[in-house]
């Protein structure tokens, strides 16, 4: 089986315990706008242009066979480039190609205590790979964890409940308008299926909230936040300071790139301490 992933990062300590390999998987069905990874939108694998690295030299286009009107993603403008200003963003890989790659981290795995992560974009979106995958890390035995906003039906969930370890849920906000504001989208699965892991399977949950200046950092919107979580059995929450360093990866996307304000490290402190639970 295959799936369409655009990057596998090794050596990774933000992406659970231990040493991880991140596999991020292409497409998600959310548009925050300060999106880390703005190249994981789109399921299909896409050209991404620096033009900070382009001198004009021109060879792109004298190798192009569709005079660079009509990308067909060939790769020919990639191979040409002398300064890599062009690249193609999204490969398709087979779960059998994929484990090959992560196994050789194994020993760190071990003696770290750590696994691989699927993350993405949204990588539930692609649920029969997924599965597929992590099953071959649970026989090969490798610990899993799945990074994900949970906007996907429960018996997603269900499907690789056997197979995870860890599941690292992102929660952006808990006020639906603020959420559709800042994703485009509803909240109310995202909300129901936290509630779901928490209820109804045993299963270890690392709550991951993004704080962002000027969006979601409000004292009363983070209490929202604690008071939907002591509903739950979750908490131990991540809070994830916003940075502005992806800003030349929207451009090199074709997407145009918001700036927010980042907080400060004594705002971060003050977040922290509301998610302290007695």
């Amino acid at each position: 089986m295959e799936g369409m992933i655009f990057s596998v990062v090794r050596n990774s300590f933000v992406d659970g315990p231990g040493i991880r390999t991140t596999v991020f998987f292409k497409g998600c069905n959310l548009r925050c706008r300060w999106c880390h990874n703005p190249e994981s939108q789109s399921p299909a694998p896409q050209m991404l242009y620096n033009r900070r690295r382009c001198t004009g030299c021109g060879e792109c286009r004298a190798v192009c066979p569709n005079s660079m009107e009509k990308c067909t993603l060939c790769g020919a403008c990639v191979a040409a480039c002398p300064n890599g200003a062009r690249r193609i963003c999204g490969q398709k890989i087979s779960d059998d190609e994929l484990l090959k790659q992560v196994i050789k981290d194994r020993v760190f795995y071990e003696t770290s205590g750590g696994g691989v992560t699927a993350s993405g974009g949204e990588c539930m979106l692609q649920i029969d790979f997924l599965a597929e995958f992590l099953q071959k890390c649970r026989k090969a035995g490798i610990s899993t964890a799945v990074d994900t906003a949970g906007k996907v039906p429960w018996f997603y969930f269900e499907r690789i409940l056997p197979v995870t370890d860890l599941f690292l849920y992102d929660i952006k906000a808990f006020t639906e308008n603020l959420h559709r504001e800042g994703t485009m989208a509803p909240n109310r699965l995202i909300l129901d299926n936290l509630r779901r892991l928490s209820d109804d399977c045993d299963k270890e949950v690392r709550i991951r909230i993004p704080v962002i200046g000027g969006y979601n950092d409000s004292e009363e919107e983070l209490m929202r936040i604690r008071s939907f979580l002591e509903t739950t059995r979750f908490r131990t929450v991540d809070l994830l300071c916003y940075n502005d360093m992806s800003g030349g990866k929207y451009e090199e996307a074709g997407i145009t790139y918001t700036a927010f304000k980042k907080p400060t490290p004594e705002e971060m402190a003050s977040y922290r301490e509301l998610f302290c639970f007695s």
